[in-house]
């Protein structure tokens, strides 16, 4: 996953306004105790990242693995 893919799963999963709310307030235990935007500037992978956002918030496997599915093929 690269930073862009992340912030688009970010939008499209959480909706623009709350994804970047959450990812500068809600500290992520599974990026060493950092918001995902303090965790992404500290060089932690995208993914990890994005894999601590979908544990913290409990979220499904479908918004786990949003970003991979072909956007024709997605449920809107």
């Amino acid at each position: 996953m690269k930073h862009s893919e992340f912030w688009h799963v970010v939008d499209e999963v959480l909706g623009e306004a709350y994804g970047r709310s959450l990812a500068a307030d809600l500290v992520l235990p599974g990026a060493g105790n950092r918001t995902a935007r303090e965790a992404l500037e500290a060089g932690v992978p995208p993914r990890t990242v994005w894999n601590a956002v979908c544990n913290e918030l409990d979220l499904d496997e479908t918004a786990r693995w949003h970003h991979r599915v072909d956007p024709r093929n997605r449920k809107r």
